[in-house]
């Protein structure tokens, strides 16, 4: 059964791994002027879409792997998971199924209050969501032992859930949203692809 487990965990994370990097590299050409509306939003809303279920079947896969005495860190890792899930699905179908195809027809404004712009309802979805993977970060950070492969997964567990809450939080919700704030967000692009691709190695190894 754990071999079974550690597969789906394995393929789950590189998925996601893959899914986050692709996430970022669009970002990146969207903001110099390489690419623009509507394939822009819909690479970034589809690439975020793709990160969601292979990151909560390989938080799923930490759970099962994890020993009986760190199953409770496990579990509260995988809630939070769950509540990021929702939000973030929410937004990105939301903005993908009708704001962009009704703004692609001359309509958006049936459809403004969906529309994801700073302070609007799927703008605090998406920092809801992104505040939750991050404490889904934070709280798994116990599972994993102070040694070996595990010592580097804890490490960028730990340093990913504490950019990710607190920063994102700071973005998202300060009254005045700038360009120049959202590049405080940035760090989420280095910290999420690379706590993912270890836990992605750790499930490769059998390392739990």
């Amino acid at each position: 059964m754990n071999k079974a487990i550690y597969k789906v965990g394995f393929w789950s994370g590189l998925i996601g791994f893959v899914s986050i990097v692709a996430f970022c590299v669009v970002q990146l050409l969207q903001v110099i002027g390489a690419l623009r509306y509507p394939w822009d939003e819909i690479l970034i809303y589809g690439f975020s879409l793709c990160i969601v279920i292979p990151f909560l079947l390989a938080m799923l896969a930490l759970h099962y792997l994890a020993p009986v005495e760190k199953k409770f860190w496990s579990h509260a890792a995988l809630l939070f998971a769950v509540i990021y899930a929702v939000f973030v699905t929410a937004n990105y179908v939301v903005q993908l199924a009708t704001v962009i195809p009704m703004t692609l027809k001359g309509t958006s404004d049936e459809v403004r209050i969906l529309i994801q712009t700073p302070h609007s309802l799927f703008w605090d979805f998406d920092a809801i969501g992104y505040i939750f993977m991050g404490l889904a970060a934070l709280f798994a950070v116990p599972v994993f032992e102070n040694q070996g492969l595990q010592r580097w997964g804890r490490y960028f567990f730990l340093i990913h859930g504490l950019v990710t809450t607190p920063l994102i939080a700071f973005v998202y919700f300060y009254p005045n949203f700038s360009e120049k704030l959202l590049l405080l967000g940035t760090l989420w692009g280095i910290t999420a692809p690379v706590s993912m691709l270890l836990l992605t190695i750790i499930f490769k190894k059998g390392a739990l």
